[in-house]
């Protein structure tokens, strides 16, 4: 690592912490008024933002990038509108920062309570999606947080200019610019600095590949709340309501690809396999997925004229293709499905479609993942559809914030303690 991103970097840390006091102590109506500001120049600069993306996405095609990547990277009208609603939702919600747990009494006749305070200093590390640039500033800003902003060599463009248009917001608010900074070199080892700088970063944030979550894991020294994978799944219990099955099912594969809450392989309850898979499976194949079966799936199939089948592998239930690609297995019940949950599965977020309230209850309690759901689409594990106006990221962790994290996730606790002169004995 050059000297020069060392000081960079730790210029930026002391500058994030020097805001972060002053974000610690803002008003919800600052906040606020800073949110409401992001959100007016984000609509008023649609066009401009939509120019300099595609700059982005001209370079990544000719770096030869897949289709799933380009879509990430990709800012429509209407991924624009939805960070603009994403910043006006987290406006109207509940500011978490000072609120305090009710004052209890000890026999020693001091007052004891909690108060919700900012973890302080967030670094967010991601790849190919420039709107978690708006969406993670704003959840940090109302949480009272200071956040410093590493996104993609790939990006690098978009992200320059919501950062900007973060900062205007944060000003008209009377708010520290550093609040929210923007790591504007490519060079890589500035990832390498940031997960190091304990003085400076209270927790970071990793939104990304395989590839990028691994490197962290192995070289961070700055606490994390991550998710590898998203390797979600679908069961098609016995019991199901046909015609809903093959709607959420359609939808949980195919409304998009490239997210991680897209459904990745789809289990069928082999009673109701003849009844649901080749109609589902027609809107696949007409739609271009390629299924990927195993041998009782392929038998179903072929028996009603379905060509161009796949054998999965062991290494096909391990994969988030993020891709038109679909894993399909027949179970014999409940219990094999929710076993393949267990072995495959990232705990991110998985689904039971059925009539039966026994079973849906077991999925409910059996099933070890962020967000589990019942007779409705994967595609739903997310904090703008959970009401948490964005989300930083999903965890799949299970200490301090699990699934969409939203300004909770972002806050911890401190006790308060008042006294009246009293000493201890």
């Amino acid at each position: 690592m050059s000297k020069e991103i060392q000081e960079m970097m730790q210029d930026i840390g002391k500058r994030a912490r020097s805001a972060s006091r002053a974000m610690a102590r803002a008003s919800s109506e600052q906040k606020n008024q800073a949110l409401l500001h992001i959100a007016k120049l984000v609509r008023q600069k649609t066009s401009e933002i939509q120019k300099v993306n595609q700059i982005d996405v001209e370079r990544s095609q000719k770096n030869d990038q897949d289709t799933a990547f380009i879509d990430r990277l990709t800012m429509t009208p209407r991924t624009i509108e939805t960070m603009a609603l994403g910043l006006e939702q987290i406006v109207s919600l509940e500011d978490p920062i000072g609120k305090m747990t009710a004052l209890k009494r000890q026999a020693s006749g001091i007052e004891l309570a909690q108060m919700r305070v900012p973890l302080g200093v967030i670094g967010i590390i991601y790849e190919s999606r420039p709107n978690v640039t708006i969406d993670a500033a704003a959840l940090c800003l109302k949480s009272g947080n200071a956040v410093i902003l590493r996104g993609g060599s790939e990006a690098i463009d978009s992200n320059t200019v919501l950062a900007q248009i973060i900062q205007e917001g944060l000003a008209a608010a009377g708010l520290p610019k550093d609040a929210v900074q923007v790591v504007t070199t490519t060079d890589r080892s500035a990832v390498g600095e940031m997960i190091t700088m304990t003085q400076y970063i209270d927790v970071i944030v990793p939104r990304g590949g395989k590839s990028l979550i691994a490197r962290l894991m192995a070289e961070a020294r700055v606490p994390m709340i991550k998710h590898l994978d998203g390797i979600c799944h679908t069961y098609i219990d016995a019991d199901a309501d046909l015609a809903m099955a093959v709607r959420v099912c359609d939808n949980a594969k195919t409304q998009r690809y490239a997210p991680c809450n897209a459904m990745e392989t789809l289990l069928v309850n082999k009673a109701i396999a003849p009844k649901v898979l080749p109609e589902l499976c027609k809107i696949y194949q007409d739609k271009g997925v390629e299924l990927r079966v195993d041998t009782l799936t392929r038998s179903t199939l072929e028996a009603s004229g379905f060509k161009n089948l796949v054998d999965a592998t062991e290494e096909d239930w391990h994969t988030e293709y993020l891709a038109p690609i679909l894993s399909i297995k027949t179970v014999a019940d409940i219990d094999e499905a929710m076993n393949h949950i267990e072995r495959y599965g990232s705990k991110h977020t998985d689904a039971i479609i059925t009539n039966n309230k026994a079973q849906a209850d077991r999925f409910l309690r059996e099933v070890d993942s962020a967000s589990v759901m019942i007779n409705t689409s994967t595609r739903f594990a997310d904090g703008f559809e959970y009401g948490l106006g964005a989300e930083i990221g999903i965890s799949n962790d299970k200490l301090h914030a699990r699934g969409p994290v939203g300004l909770d996730g972002l806050t911890s606790l401190k006790y308060v303690v008042i006294g009246h002169g009293e000493i201890r004995t």
